[in-house]
């Protein structure tokens, strides 16, 4: 383990998030996000793909829901205090990330890691093969995020953003890794759940009947539905659950 700082105790640091898709964050580490950025901690969300498969409205296509889930996922940062200047999209289809360029992607990655030198990295961990939805985005996510770490911090790996960037070798030292099967570390969300669950819930185009036929907004039953949830959660204790990893992951 790098150090032992607690994630939630954390301020003034860099914190770069590395996910397959819009909304992952939010069902994943909203919580932690939250409360990273009251902690005035820099936030930068990634994201590999721009979600653009992700319906069964079989009048949706590909270019418009792409739209509709950059503005979901902006809407979704907002709630947690993350501004739309620190989202990075990398454009890539969704449930096609395997079909990449790997060089391409890992050197994206390592550029990003150069660029912005994070205190902490968080994305999907590598141990585990997380193959049920989208294919292997989310595998591939984990694994190209480590990647890029490993080549990031070695001057020949990618030399152009060196000789052209002036973006030096960085090494990132703190990882905590979501979706893990063999999780160490944990962060009490529970005074933060209210915002993770507003999070959650802008992403109306992944839930409910808009999943089957789009709306831009959530039904009146889906509305009280939310309420409930978040009048049922105030009070219980909710966690999210990492796997904490140095420079050896």
């Amino acid at each position: 383990m790098a150090n032992d700082e607690k994630l939630e105790e954390m301020t003034g640091k860099t914190i770069l998030v590395f996910c397959a898709h819009p909304d992952d964050d939010s069902f994943y580490c909203a919580g932690t996000l939250a409360k990273l950025v009251k902690n005035n901690n820099k936030v930068i969300m990634v994201f590999y793909t721009n979600g653009n498969k992700g319906s069964h409205d079989l009048e949706m296509t590909s270019e418009r829901l792409a739209k509709i889930r950059k503005q979901e996922e902006e809407s979704a940062c907002e709630v947690i205090g993350i501004k739309p200047e620190n989202i990075i999209w990398m454009g890539y289809d969704d449930g096609e990330l395997e079909y990449a360029n790997p060089k391409e992607l890992c050197g994206k990655t390592a550029r990003l890691i150069r660029m912005y030198r994070p205190d902490v990295v968080i994305s999907f961990d590598p141990g585990r093969f997380f193959r049920q939805w989208h294919k292997t985005d989310h595998s591939m996510a984990a694994f190209n995020t480590v990647d890029g770490a490993r080549a990031a911090a070695y001057h020949l790996y990618f030399p152009e953003h060196l000789l052209y960037e002036n973006l030096m070798p960085f090494m990132v030292k703190d990882f905590f890794f979501f979706a893990s099967k063999e999780p160490n570390y944990e962060v009490d969300v529970s005074d933060v759940i209210e915002l993770k669950l507003l999070s959650q819930s802008k992403h109306v185009s992944q839930q409910g009947s808009a999943h089957y036929k789009y709306s831009p907004t959530m039904t009146e039953e889906e509305q009280e539905e939310l309420k409930k949830r978040i009048e049922d959660a105030k009070g219980k204790k909710h966690v999210e659950r990492f796997r904490r990893g140095g420079t050896d992951y």
